[in-house]
C-alpha cells in the first residue's frame, strides 16, 4: 500500500462507496442508466476506461485487492469521474446479500484467478451455483462476458455456461466469441500474450 491509496482509502472510499446493506442502485448512482458490474477489477484501469468512454453509463466494481481499489479511486478523483462505484467486499457475499435480482445490464469477469493446479479448480469463480447466481442480477437480454488467457479455465466457462438453463452463447456459431473491440486491453492480458498463452473472450446472454 502507498501513502496515496492509504489516504484514498481513508478518504475517498466513503464517497465511492455504497452505504451499508441491500444497495439501491438509483440511489447509488442518482440515475436510471444501463449499469455494468466488473467482478474482480484489479488496479481499475478496465473500469475506469469503459468510465471514460461511457459517459452515460453507470459502473459498479467489486475487488478486495486495497491497493487496487485505492489506485482506482485515486484515478476517479484525478479524472472527476462520476459514473463509477467500488465496493471492496466479497463478491459473491456482495451478490447474495446486498445487490437486488435482474438490476444489471452487464456482468464483466476480465482476467480472473486461473488456479491452474488441478486441485485448486474447485475455487475457480466461475462455477455453476455461481453462474446461477449472476443470472439473477442479470435483466433478461443481459450479457455477461468472461475473458481468461487460460486455456483450461476457458474451456472449464464454456462448459459451464453452456450448461446453463439461464445463458445462451451470443458468439456467433457459439463457442468463443472474437475479441470485443469494447474490452480494453489488460495487463494480465499483454502478461499472457507475451507467454505465448491465447486469449479467449465468452459473451453470454441472460435467458
Amino acid at each position: 500500500m502507498t501513502v496515496g491509496q492509504t489516504r484514498a482509502l481513508k478518504e475517498l472510499l466513503p464517497r465511492y462507496t455504497a452505504s451499508p446493506g441491500s444497495i439501491d442502485l438509483v440511489r447509488l448512482f442518482g440515475r436510471e442508466a444501463h449499469r455494468s458490474l466488473e467482478i474482480g477489477f484489479g488496479d481499475g484501469h478496465t473500469l475506469a476506461e469503459l468510465a471514460r468512454r461511457h459517459p452515460e453509463q453507470d459502473f459498479l466494481g467489486l475487488e478486495v485487492h486495497r491497493p487496487g481499489v485505492g489506485r482506482l479511486l485515486m484515478t476517479l478523483d484525478a479524472e472527476r469521474l462520476a459514473n463509477v462505484r467500488v465496493v471492496a467486499e466479497d463478491a459473491v457475499a456482495v451478490l447474495k446479500e446486498r445487490l437486488p435480482d435482474a438490476g444489471l445490464d452487464a456482468v464483466l469477469i476480465y482476467f480472473p484467478d486461473p488456479w491452474p493446479k488441478k486441485r485448486h479448480h474447485k475455487r475457480r469463480l466461475l462455477q455453476p451455483e455461481f453462474a446461477a447466481l449472476l443470472a439473477r442480477k442479470l435483466k433478461s437480454g443481459g450479457r455477461l462476458h468472461f475473458a481468461t488467457d487460460w486455456e483450461d479455465y476457458a474451456r472449464h466457462a464454456l462448459e459451464v455456461l453452456d450448461a446453463s438453463p439461464d445463458f445462451e452463447n451470443a458468439a456467433p456459431g457459439g463457442g468463443y466469441a472474437p475479441r470485443p473491440v469494447e474490452r480494453p486491453e489488460t495487463k494480465f492480458e499483454r502478461r499472457g500474450l507475451k507467454l505465448g498463452h491465447g486469449v479467449y473472450d465468452l459473451l453470454f446472454r441472460r435467458r
